[in-house]
């Protein structure tokens, strides 16, 4: 075995060490996605959707170039491995994956302009943090096309996330039945509580 030192790269993950903990970010990884994606001079915008946006499958116009798209869509999910703020918008347009249209794809490059003007975000685990577990949330019928919520979950322990992800779920919760989704959603998060 050799000894590689200390950790600095790996998977594409940037870590930094410092006295108040870790720093793991992608600005590396992010900066290549946004040159293969030629979005190098673009302007950068302050959100990575448009307020109110819905998509829906027939958005716009089918484009030409579907795989540019998949390529695009599936290097953003490995993207939110340390940009949690892009995980909805990601979660969003990868459901297009199959027959993406204009707006799909004019939707992907916002999100990269987006990632341009926060390329150094990452995540901070802290050696100051407290041992307290904290979960949850769910989005009643937020999906336009069948009505179904969204489970979304993170865990932090002490200021510093441990888990998270974004689900829809299985089964449309009936009209005026938030506290069902709520409970989909509790059964969700209990259910990853117990593998951490």
């Amino acid at each position: 075995m050799k000894d590689l030192g200390t950790l600095s790269y790996f998977l594409r993950l940037e870590v930094t060490s410092s006295f108040d903990g870790y720093y793991l970010s992608q600005a590396k990884y992010a900066s290549h996605l946004l040159s293969k994606a030629n979005i190098i001079d673009n302007k950068i915008v302050s959100t990575s959707l448009e307020y109110n946006a819905k998509l829906t499958p027939l958005d716009g116009e089918p484009i030409s170039n579907a795989t540019h798209y998949r390529q695009l869509v599936g290097s953003l999910i490995y993207l939110t491995v340390t940009h949690l703020d892009i995980s909805h918008v990601v979660n969003m347009v990868s459901k297009f994956m199959d027959a993406p249209h204009s707006v799909h794809y004019a939707t992907v490059l916002r999100i990269l302009r987006y990632v341009k003007g926060t390329l150094y975000h990452g995540l901070h685990y802290s050696s100051q943090s407290s041992l307290e577990l904290h979960p949850s949330d769910a989005d009643w019928a937020s999906d336009p096309t069948d009505r179904c919520s969204i489970t979304g979950f993170c865990f932090l322990l002490g200021t510093s996330f441990v888990s998270w992800r974004i689900k829809k779920q299985d089964v449309a919760s009936r009209p005026n039945a938030e506290a069902e989704a709520e409970y989909r959603a509790l059964a969700d998060t209990t259910y990853e509580l117990v593998w951490l």
